[in-house]
């Protein structure tokens, strides 16, 4: 068997890291930025730090902000028509998962056109030309799409979120700055903390887990699980424990891929605009517990790597429970809903169960799945 890793070209880490940007953009010759950044990291303040170095460095830029939370095809198709206006020959993606999607979805259709439905990205498309540079620069700490190849984007016609997967679209920098990240509220950092943490577990027990991943997702639980109580505090040190850890989780799963937690949040997102940390962490313990018996001895290095003692110690069914429980006490103590109560609506359950059978992080799963077994996991949250 032959096992593909695929990553950044350049990585920049450490507070102060967006000024690498003008060295970067002069070296390789680029002449205009296309910056995609979300409407509040505008209003706020945030996108201003990277300008603000663009700006010293005379460098010549443009700013396109049309993009939602979980942003749509017609995010992406204005993106496009906006690129081709501007002149810019390089990506500037500044903020959470959606700026970084919809940046990668804009510079894969200005060097793929026949992709310009951007439905037909859904899965593994067959693109034949490397993206748009894009120099990506994360303003939260959890999805790591700075360091992927994958991306999600929402067709709202059919309320669902298409997974794309595909080696063309990986950001060719990324610049880890934690400064970057300091002005997240608390629940944004929960939330997010918790969609790597997710990563890391889900990518470390998938089904296409191998030495080299396992390394990364166990090393991201360790710094994840030391890390997001105190960042959920905003100290420094928390900061940066989850800006190194949720881009070493996004290394590992980016190249073997996810399970059903993805899967069964992906349609939350869609129907019901749940953010998607939020939905990863409510299901994640429960999937846990579903898929324990399919994992070998994993749960017991994923205990020791969130800090529980005594693992050599405990039987299989222990040592599983203590990751779980793990888990559950990281959640509790970062204030992460326990249910789905108050997000899913019964007579939903049917179709999002359909939709998180047919989500391209489902054959991930390490322990075979079917719609009847994800309407349980479902109808046992609410």
């Amino acid at each position: 068997m032959v096992n593909r890793f695929i990553l950044n070209e350049t990585s920049y880490h450490g507070s102060g890291a967006i000024n690498s940007i003008a060295d970067e953009a002069k070296i390789r010759g680029f002449k205009k930025a296309f910056v995609c950044s979300g409407p509040d990291l505008i209003k706020f303040g945030v996108t201003k730090n990277v300008l603000d170095v663009l700006d010293k460095n005379g460098l010549t830029y443009e700013v396109f902000s049309d993009i939602k939370p979980n942003p749509t095809i017609q995010n992406v198709q204005n993106g496009v028509e906006a690129f081709k206006l501007s002149g810019a020959d390089y990506i500037i993606a500044i903020g959470g998962g959606s700026p970084m999607d919809t940046a990668k979805a804009i510079g894969i259709i200005i060097k793929n056109p026949e992709f310009a439905d951007v439905r037909s990205l859904e899965g593994v498309a067959d693109t034949k030309n490397k993206a748009v540079p894009i120099i990506a620069i994360p303003t939260t700490a959890g999805t790591a799409a700075e360091t992927t190849i994958n991306y999600v984007i929402t067709d709202s016609e059919k309320n669902r979120k298409m997974v794309c997967v595909d080696p063309h679209d990986i950001p060719i920098i990324a610049i880890i700055d934690p400064d970057m990240m300091s002005s997240m509220p608390k629940g944004l950092t929960a939330a997010t903390g918790m969609d790597a943490l997710t990563h890391a577990i889900e990518g470390y027990i998938t089904a296409g887990a191998w030495e080299l991943s396992d390394m990364f997702h166990l090393k991201a639980i360790e710094i994840i699980s030391r890390s997001l109580r105190s960042a959920v505090d905003n100290t420094q040190e928390g900061r940066a424990g989850m800006a190194l850890g949720q881009y070493v989780a996004g290394m590992g799963f980016s190249n073997v891929g996810l399970g059903i937690v993805h899967s069964m949040a992906h349609p939350l997102g869609a129907l019901y605009d749940t953010p998607h940390g939020i939905a990863n962490a409510i299901i994640l313990p429960t999937v846990m517990e579903y898929n324990a018996e399919a994992t070998g001895d994993k749960y017991k290095y994923i205990a020791q790597a969130m800090g529980v003692k005594g693992t050599e110690n405990m039987t299989v069914e222990e040592y599983r429970k203590a990751a779980i429980d793990a888990v559950k006490k990281l959640s509790e103590d970062i204030k992460i809903p326990k249910d789905l109560k108050e997000i899913v609506k019964k007579e939903d359950i049917p179709f999002l169960a359909q939709s998180a059978y047919d989500d391209a992080c489902r054959p991930g799963n390490p322990k075979e799945t079917s719609v009847a077994d994800i309407t349980k996991l479902y109808e046992s949250l609410i």
